[in-house]
């Protein structure tokens, strides 16, 4: 597709979103699945269910596009999420693996952040009113996703990151008693 007007860059950018959350989608499970802090493992939960809107948010700026719901593949996305594939593959203290994990989150959500942020303003600019609406509400969502992620980061897993091993019963109680080494 050539890229020819801001419209068809917003449309582009727009599938590249699409793939991006679905991408997220598949991914969120088994994030959840390693976390050992019952807040992380709770904010991520809600996140999931905050991104499932996120999707059906971008099938309404396609439906008001005219145009059918298809992504193009985010490598950028890929990447990061590939990068915690490997960490979850690791062999880390379990309050290691929370900061490493929240620490590869916030990378998902800065990346879904920026892009976020331009299709926002390529919306506003092109006076795609109902578009622009729809991409402002996930793109307060991820802000917050990231807002939580520090607070809980912060707050507990950092401090149960430094002490290291068995760290994590001594700086929170907050432990789902999962092993991510029983997967």
């Amino acid at each position: 597709m050539k890229l020819a007007s801001l419209q068809d860059l917003l449309i582009d950018e727009i599938k590249d979103l699409y793939h991006m959350e679905k991408q997220i989608l598949k991914a969120l499970p088994k994030v959840i699945k390693n976390t050992t802090n019952e807040q992380l493992s709770q904010g991520l939960s809600n996140h999931l269910e905050e991104t499932k809107g996120q999707v059906e948010r971008l099938e309404q700026c396609f439906e008001h596009l005219n145009m059918t719901a298809r992504g193009k593949k985010c490598e950028g996305m890929e990447g990061i999420l590939s990068e915690g594939e490997e960490l979850m593959d690791s062999d880390a203290e379990p309050s290691v693996m929370d900061a490493g994990l929240i620490a590869g989150c916030q990378k998902v959500e800065h990346y879904e952040i920026a892009s976020y942020g331009c299709v926002c303003s390529w919306a506003d600019q092109l006076g795609l009113t109902e578009i622009s609406q729809l991409l402002k509400q996930n793109l307060a969502e991820e802000k917050a996703a990231d807002e939580k992620l520090t607070q809980i980061a912060e707050s507990m897993v950092n401090m149960s990151a430094e002490q290291g091993e068995g760290g994590e019963e001594m700086a929170h109680a907050g432990g789902n008693g999962k092993n991510r080494r029983n997967r």
